[in-house]
């Protein structure tokens, strides 16, 4: 049996999107989502919160999220927790490019906010099986 997915650490730098899906996650979901608005916040939350799924921005100021990805790698507790990449570049190579850094899934931005939490959802139940 699959693990209830309740806690997502959400990785976006954009507010108003980062209020978007948080909203949705939390009503439409009823998760609970901690949002960072960087890499480094994400990398020095991480530990804290401990996420069981990671949504993380591709395109971020600063540090990427390929970076921070690599990033939360190094942290034993998170190395293994699950990422899926949210992103506008959803071209095929540009997709398993993602996945071959390690992420289960990539949603593309923009993203629908009723559908949202049903892409999480899946991605979790497939990452699971």
């Amino acid at each position: 049996m699959t693990e209830k997915l309740l806690r997502i650490l959400y990785v976006e730098d954009e507010p108003d999107i980062q209020m978007v899906a948080k909203l949705s996650l939390e009503s439409i979901g009823g998760f609970i989502v901690k949002a960072c608005s960087s890499g480094d916040e994400a990398i020095q939350s991480a530990v804290e919160f401990e996420p069981q799924l990671i949504l993380l921005d591709v395109m971020m100021p600063g540090m990427d999220g390929p970076t921070t990805l690599k990033r939360l790698r190094e942290i034993p507790q998170i190395a293994t927790i699950p990422v899926i990449f949210m992103t506008a570049k959803v071209q095929p190579e540009e997709i398993k490019q993602y996945k071959n850094l390690g992420a289960i899934n990539v949603i593309a931005k923009p993203f629908d906010p009723m559908t949202l939490t049903a892409e999480i959802e899946e991605s979790w139940e497939h990452y699971n099986d």
